[in-house]
């Protein structure tokens, strides 16, 4: 997924993305949805979460 499509989620919340990067956009979205703050973190092969939207992509990062 790019940035912008990312951005607009966060619009889409409610929530203004400023000039923030994408690892920092997708854990905003991960916050407000109340899930673990884990994308491409130190956790990220262990959190569990199989079906994450950005899985995929979080593994690559």
């Amino acid at each position: 997924m790019n940035v912008k499509d990312i951005q607009k989620m966060v619009r889409d919340l409610g929530l203004k993305p400023a000039k923030l990067k994408k690892t920092e956009l997708i854990r905003l979205i991960q916050k407000e949805e109340e899930n673990d703050e884990c994308y491409a973190s130190s956790m990220a092969n262990s959190c569990g979460q199989d079906d994450c939207l950005w899985r995929a992509d979080c593994l690559k990062a």
